[in-house]
């Protein structure tokens, strides 16, 4: 697999789990708000933080790929 198509796999991937991460984070806060038992929302938002950082580390592959296809795949200006 080359670095380009680990590029275009990893950055959609990582921005929509990103975004589901923060909508969850969210929805663990509105948990909270509602008075739910500290146990419910605790879990909630831990396992919010967990897809939000996973998202983040994705993306960063992602970063860390394009830079690969940059420097070893692209043809040089030489």
């Amino acid at each position: 697999m080359t670095h380009k198509s680990k590029w275009l796999i990893f950055a959609p991937l990582g921005l929509a789990t990103i975004g589901a991460g923060a909508s969850m984070v969210h929805w663990a806060g509105s948990l909270k708000d509602q008075r739910q038992p500290a146990s419910k929302w605790v879990a909630a938002g831990t396992v919010a933080l967990v897809v939000l950082n996973s998202g983040l580390s994705l993306f960063g592959r992602s970063i860390v790929e394009k830079v690969l296809h940059e420097v070893r795949e692209k043809p040089s200006a030489e």
